[in-house]
């Protein structure tokens, strides 16, 4: 094998080890401009974009151990990969999609299972992790306030009832 080849494959094999997905996009039609606005957006959530030779990612993957994906990987595609959750990632690409219409998202694997594109797209609809985590913290305080304005209410008669009961029945309908 050429040994600049080698140095490439070398490359993806280090960025598809310590990522945990790697997602497939088709980047048919996209702009310099679009795609590096792309490549920002997928920094923001903490992935990278980058081009490669098809036939350079087989080989990486196949080194690294990762299923097989060869029937995505036609065209023009790029590899989004990451240290962080795929759920940013897989939610800038949607959000993108939707805004330009590209690119489109093809394939992934996420750690060692293969993902076709809707499962991609059910991953970018689903919540970050502080989004969850903040709804359950929420959740969990919800009837500490509770109490607490009752005992306010009971030992404040004074206070306007109507104000303290509205933060209630606001929690209670969502």
């Amino acid at each position: 094998m050429n040994p600049d080849k080698k140095i490439i494959i070398d490359g993806l094999l280090d960025r598809v080890n310590t990522s945990p997905y790697v997602i497939v996009i088709d980047y048919t039609g996209m702009t310099v401009q679009q795609f590096t606005e792309l490549r920002n957006r997928l920094s923001d959530g903490g992935a990278k974009c980058l081009v490669a030779k098809n036939s350079y990612m087989k080989k990486a993957l196949a080194e690294a151990g990762l299923p097989d994906i060869a029937d995505g990987l036609v065209g023009q595609t790029a590899f989004v990969t990451g240290e962080s959750e795929v759920f940013a990632a897989a939610k800038a690409i949607k959000n993108f999609e939707k805004e330009f219409k590209k690119p489109e998202m093809k394939i992934g694997i996420l750690d060692g299972a293969i993902l076709s594109a809707d499962k991609l797209k059910a991953i970018a609809d689903i919540p970050s992790r502080e989004a969850i985590l903040s709804s359950l913290l929420g959740t969990i305080l919800e009837p500490a306030a509770s109490i607490a304005r009752v005992i306010k209410a009971k030992f404040n008669p004074d206070s306007d009832e109507s104000t303290e009961e509205a933060p209630a029945a606001e929690a209670a309908a969502e």
